[in-house]
């Protein structure tokens, strides 16, 4: 069975059929899961509405039907001759790459490479939603070398703090000893700090202009209209910036390959000047989702030490996916998953 999304446009609800699909043929070094959870993300929602269609087509995952979703918990049915790290039986979590499977579906086949052993003790629903959001957050901090050796002390903003790429980035970089400051709403002031932020600005209250420009990396998550505003916080030996918020898909949506790719490039050039007249040394960047071990293997620590956190607030079964939908697509903090009823 499969979740399977008629792509529509962006003034539409999605139209979500839950049917039967062929079984996929497990790989050598794959891991056949039957899936009990599976994360809705924003990413899934605008993709139902038609976003990113001509740059994801090149990954297998365009077309006007698809199977969407990357984040899946459940339970090894079968294993590749290649795979020893997990045995039928085993609970586990993992990702499915961009491309045409997607985790909504009862059962995946995936490179054991991105699945992980669940702890004994964990609960499905505190991870579920974790993998294709923290690997996001990780490529972001890859991108401006900023890791756990070298963040104790270090001074950074998160714009955009409220969303669950800006949660993530508060507890990670707080445990790893950076003070970081929040840009968020006035409603998620008080789960920011709770999560480790050093300082929370409302966003309604205070412009981003009206900060000083002391942070040794700035992180945009919010929206591309604030690049320049967060841009312009780095001081002059700052690491960088990374943004999530870029018009890289949309543009090739809206004006094609070459027209749009022209766009994206000189939105880029220009604030990569930017950051490099305030920064010369400072890194700038375009984040894109990629599966990352790295991502895996960090959150699969915390799991057994200080699990990190996205609140879930909405279940529906697969056959019921739309209230997932509508609840992502309203723009709320929390997560919303898919359970299994099979």
């Amino acid at each position: 069975m499969a979740l399977v999304c008629q792509v529509g446009n962006n003034s539409t609800a999605p139209c979500l059929r839950w049917v039967p699909v062929p079984r996929r043929t497990l790989g050598h070094d794959e891991v056949r899961v039957t899936v009990r959870m599976a994360s809705v993300n924003p990413i899934d929602v605008k993709r139902a509405g038609g976003y990113g269609q001509r740059i994801l087509s090149l990954m297998g995952a365009g077309g006007r039907t698809l199977v969407l979703g990357n984040d899946f918990a459940g339970v090894v049915a079968d294993v590749g001759r290649d795979v020893a790290d997990v045995l039928p039986g085993d609970r586990v979590w993992g990702l499915v790459p961009t491309g045409g499977q997607g985790s909504h579906r009862s059962e995946v086949c995936v490179p054991s490479r991105w699945v992980r052993p669940l702890p004994r003790a964990a609960e499905m629903t505190a991870v579920v939603a974790l993998p294709y959001t923290f690997t996001t957050l990780w490529r972001a901090l890859k991108a401006i070398r900023l890791h756990e050796h070298n963040a104790a002390g270090r001074h950074v903003l998160v714009n955009g703090a409220g969303g669950a790429l800006g949660q993530l980035a508060i507890q990670l970089l707080s445990r790893w000893g950076a003070q970081v400051t929040a840009v968020c709403s006035q409603g998620s002031a008080t789960r920011c700090l709770a999560l480790g932020a050093a300082q929370v600005i409302d966003r309604h209250n205070t412009p981003l202009a009206e900060l000083p420009s002391v942070f040794d990396a700035t992180l945009n998550f919010g929206a591309w209209a604030d690049e320049a505003g967060v841009v312009d916080r780095l001081h002059r030996s700052a690491l960088g910036h990374a943004t999530t918020v870029h018009p890289l898909l949309a543009d090739i949506d809206a004006q094609g390959w070459l027209r749009g790719s022209l766009s994206c490039w000189r939105s880029w050039r220009g604030m990569y000047r930017r950051v490099h007249d305030l920064a010369p040394q400072a890194r700038y960047a375009w984040v894109v989702f990629k599966p990352d071990e790295d991502a895996l293997n960090t959150i699969e620590a915390s799991l057994l030490t200080h699990p990190l956190q996205i609140d879930v607030a909405h279940r529906a079964p697969f056959h019921h996916a739309d209230s997932a939908f509508a609840h992502v697509g309203q723009g709320h903090p929390t997560r919303a998953v898919l359970v299994s009823d099979l």
